[in-house]
């Protein structure tokens, strides 16, 4: 599987955006897929994450009150619609996909085989 994330940008705070995560492949529903970030100088972290089943984990509650995690299997497509946006918000974003993961691993990097390159997401003050 090769993804492509893209809808990254600069926008003020406050606003929303939406990321998507393009999958190439057939077997792209059975996929677990799922979003990290990386602001400047921290370590990648878990953000969401959606199961074949469309089932869906977030990283912490009040993240999950601005941000929803979205798939058409039709498209082989995963969506970040992120809303209420804040300057810490701000990082590179990296679509990831498993096929073979479990609940338990669900927020670990390493449990993610394939990943995407990345988009930039900037929230000015």
């Amino acid at each position: 599987v090769q993804l492509q994330a893209f809808g990254g940008g600069l926008v003020q705070a406050g606003t929303s955006l939406r990321l998507s995560c393009a999958a190439s492949g057939r077997t792209f529903r059975s996929y677990t897929m799922a979003w990290f970030r990386q602001a400047p100088g921290k370590e990648r972290e878990f953000v969401a994450a959606i199961r074949p089943s469309y089932s869906t984990t977030y990283d912490i509650d009040s993240m999950k009150e601005r941000f929803t995690i979205s798939r058409d299997n039709a498209k082989n497509t995963i969506y970040l619609q992120m809303s209420s946006l804040k300057p810490e918000d701000t990082a590179a974003y990296y679509c990831a996909a498993s096929n073979t993961i479990i609940t338990s691993t669900l927020r670990y990097q390493s449990a993610y085989q394939h990943w995407g390159q990345g988009t930039q997401v900037t929230v000015s003050s």
